[in-house]
């Protein structure tokens, strides 16, 4: 099985360009909005770390923000606390697909938390600063000091872009996505 990681900063078309491979794909951002909705254990145990932020089961997204943005401690209790989870969803993932000739690994920090292989193959999908930002002011519940913490964890994009095998350079209309994936996928399969 061929795993493929998508790179890219946040708000760039990761999500969009792994979905137009055609293959099963491993999106750990939809994986922890789960988690959030409908995982008592994971709730019990951010509470725990957590008492004065999280109240209620489902979790609130407002919650682990007003979490996050108080102080750089707290993402990282979460992080350890939910990682965890995902990462044993992904094992599931794999499992579940052991047949596929390829997968897609949607997953925003791959890199950061040491989750691919040195087999897997990285596409990099790069956007303009500039395209990112208006995407970003269009989701419902953008915050941009929340954003910037975000960044501050992830590796530098430079470096990510250098560790690609390809690059798909996203303008975000749907041809030359779609060309550019069926090319990365003429050459891999």
């Amino acid at each position: 099985m061929i795993r493929i990681g998508i790179l890219g900063d946040i708000g760039s078309g990761k999500s969009y360009v792994a979905n137009n491979f055609g293959y099963p794909v491993f999106n750990a951002d939809y994986e922890v909005s789960k988690l959030y909705k409908k995982d008592k254990k994971i709730f019990k145990k951010l509470k725990k770390k957590l008492p004065e932020f999280i109240f209620s089961f489902p979790i609130n997204k407002n919650e682990i923000t007003k979490a996050i943005l108080s102080n750089n401690v707290n993402l990282k209790k979460i992080i350890a606390i939910v990682h965890l989870e995902i990462r044993e969803k992904l094992k599931l993932f794999l499992k579940k697909n052991k047949n596929k000739d390829l997968v897609i690994l949607d997953i925003p920090l791959l890199l950061e938390n040491k989750i691919n292989n040195k087999k897997d193959v990285l596409v990099f999908v790069e956007s303009k600063n500039r395209d990112i930002a208006k995407r970003l002011k269009k989701r419902k519940n953008f915050n941009q000091n929340l954003y910037n913490k975000f960044r501050k964890i992830q590796i530098n994009l430079d470096y990510k872009k250098k560790k690609s095998h390809y690059i798909i350079k996203n303008n975000f209309t749907k041809k030359p996505i779609k060309e550019n994936v069926k090319k990365i996928l003429n050459e891999i399969l």
